[in-house]
């Protein structure tokens, strides 16, 4: 039935699977993906959206390194939104609310056009470790499929339990059955092992909602899109969203159920997401807040499934029910299914390396929720990262692995492998330290050149992204060296309440002040005419007004990355013993013996690593 060995195989075919298969087969290994539902591949198990804060940037990175996730979401979008626009780029984050049925079939579709990619479905009971390496995977039928490297990305379906109120079933997802098998291999390898919870709201029937009651969410007046390729186009028509709200009413009758809530009455011990809160969890934590916000979702084009964004709960059904009922356009509502609260089992991500693979057995990568993540962006990145790696290991070349100022990816990988997670982990801006380096905007600039190095980005990919580059360039040199007379910025000055100049200056200059735009600059003649001699688009001229605008900020957080650069060329032999170093803390020594980091700085973002410690590491190494 199959080959004689594969060079990967890929366990799941969610969004971590979906990009760690299509990025081996693209990159010329013999791959296969397997799952227990080809009819569910990359399947949107909560929400019907991709992208937001911080989560945008990573699906523009997945992009600009030749994945497959923005490329779907523009395909299948229904709605875009580019959120935060009233702050400072660093911080914009565009969002997509997806067609969920055509989401699925679209990425399904773009797999089995992808060559070199076979595909099974059946479930995978065991995994086969041999020498201490990985040399395949058992099915629950008995067969054994051999490989050089195996990439796990079971997502919540390793020993899924789903709870309903006081009601409990095993499952990996509503209407799938759990995985069971592989969590007792590798905790018999030695892997240590965690729960993990996560949970999704009602879906309603969209004809039985008054809209009316409702705040309409329209998506951007000029939407744009997420794909840096000529693949996909801006979408020409748009669906909206809704807002409404909770009250105390729905709340006091959420608090009925609170006796059989399996978060309150001891069945779920496990940790949920921080950051997504159940609505209980939200009236618990919150008592003194009147009302929580409710977004009312389409599931797509042609539906009249909606998806209740902020109801997250595993009240029992009939309190789900009873409350929804009192939010205002919910009065008549008709449910599709309720919502519940799902466990699962996770290994904590310290025990893998920086290329996802893990630590005791080689060739083999962990990938999405079994890490500890949640999210469908951090899990497609990882996804994308583990079998890129998986690839090259097999191919005998150098792994691949983003620095924390060189993508959000790299700075979610280094947060797993070297702080480890206890709740599901969710990426934000604000765990960033270089945000203003890593925008959305430029994520084409920073990954391209790297995924077209390791041939993954196609040529034509490369050759686009160097001429955004070279015309946005060359545009801001334009700035710099072109000088406004005060009776062409003047009136824009007094129009934007700035003060008047009384002799001539570089644009570049006039160009920098916070309250002028470039819409502003634009009113310049030389400008204008120099936009349309030289053919510039939307992206090169955003691109240009972010590097005048913002160099100041550029500059500096690149000086600081260069710093951090410097340490992380301060490699630490993978056999260093600690328990020589005296001066080390007991805790460091501990958290140093346990992770093994690859660098000193690596070494300094663990948690329980003081700067004294590295210090004692420094000068140990002769620094």
């Amino acid at each position: 039935m199959f080959p004689k060995e594969y060079d990967v195989i890929v366990v799941g075919a969610g969004h971590a699977g979906s990009e760690a298969a299509a990025a081996a087969a693209n990159m010329g290994s013999k791959t296969l993906l397997v799952t227990m539902n080809l009819q569910t591949i990359a399947q949107m198990s909560c929400n019907p959206a991709m992208g937001g804060i911080a989560k945008g940037q990573i699906v523009r990175e997945i992009d600009a390194l030749g994945g497959y996730s923005g490329i779907v979401s523009d395909k299948t979008a229904i709605q875009f939104k580019m959120l935060n626009k009233s702050k400072g780029p660093a911080m914009w984050s565009p969002r997509v609310q997806s067609d969920r049925m055509r989401f699925a079939e679209t990425w399904r579709i773009m797999l089995e056009q992808t060559p070199n990619l076979d595909f099974y479905q059946e479930m995978i009971s065991g995994i086969i470790v041999q020498n201490g390496r990985i040399k395949g995977v058992r099915t629950s039928l008995g067969l054994e499929i051999k490989a050089k490297s195996v990439v796990l990305t079971n997502g919540t379906f390793l020993n899924g339990l789903i709870h309903i109120g006081d009601k409990q079933f095993g499952g990996g997802r509503a209407g799938e059955k759990a995985s069971t098998g592989i969590t007792q291999d590798l905790i018999n390898l030695g892997f240590e092992a965690g729960r993990m919870k996560t949970g999704t709201p009602p879906r309603v029937d969209g004809r039985s909602l008054d809209f009316s009651k409702m705040i309409e969410q329209p998506g951007d007046d000029v939407p744009e899109k997420f794909s840096f390729s000529d693949e996909t186009a801006p979408l020409k028509n748009q669906r909206s969203c809704h807002m409404s709200y909770t009250s105390l009413d729905v709340h006091d009758i959420l608090r009925e159920g609170f006796d059989r809530s399996p978060m309150f009455n001891g069945a779920i011990k496990s940790i949920g997401p921080r950051y997504c809160p159940s609505i209980e969890d939200k009236i618990n934590r919150f008592a003194d807040k009147d009302r929580h916000q409710l977004f009312v979702e389409p599931e797509g084009w042609d539906t009249v499934e909606y998806y209740i964004n902020g109801f997250s709960t595993s009240l029992p059904e009939d309190i789900q029910f009873k409350a929804l009922r009192q939010v205002a356009g919910f009065e008549n509502v008709k449910f599709f299914r309720p919502g519940y609260a799902i466990e699962y089992d996770y290994f904590p991500p310290t025990q893998l390396k920086h290329t996802l693979e893990t630590k005791l057995v080689p060739g083999l990568y962990f990938a999405g929720q079994i890490n500890g993540t949640t999210g469908y962006e951090e899990a497609a990145s990882q996804g994308l990262m583990a079998g890129i790696n998986a690839h090259l290991k097999v191919h005998e070349k150098e792994p691949f692995i983003l620095q924390r100022n060189e993508a959000y990816i790299g700075v979610l990988i280094d947060d797993l492998i070297t702080k480890g997670t206890e709740e599901p982990y969710r990426m934000f801006t604000s765990r960033a330290e270089y945000r203003t380096l890593l925008r959305q905007d430029n994520a084409d600039f920073r990954l391209t050149p790297k995924a077209f190095e390791i041939g993954l980005a196609s040529e034509q990919r490369m050759r686009k992204m160097e001429k955004k580059k070279e015309k946005a360039s060359a545009f801001v040199q334009f700035f710099k060296e072109t000088s406004a007379a005060p009776e062409e910025i003047n009136p824009i000055f007094l129009a934007r309440e700035s003060a008047l100049v009384d002799q001539s200056d570089k644009m570049f200059k006039f160009f920098s002040r916070p309250e002028v735009t470039m819409e502003d600059m634009k009113k310049i003649p030389s400008v204008k005419k120099y936009i349309e001699e030289n053919g510039l688009d939307t992206e090169m001229i955003e691109q240009a007004e972010i590097q005048v605008k913002y160099s100041g900020y550029i500059d500096k957080e690149k000086n600081n990355a260069d710093k951090l650069n410097r340490l992380e060329g301060l490699k630490i032999p993978a056999s260093f013993d600690y328990s020589k170093l005296k001066s080390l803390s007991f805790e460091a020594r501990e958290k140093l013996t346990k992770i093994k980091p690859a660098t000193v700085s690596q070494a300094s973002r663990i948690s329980g690593v003081s700067p004294n410690d590295v210090s004692v590491l420094l000068v140990y190494m002769g620094r």
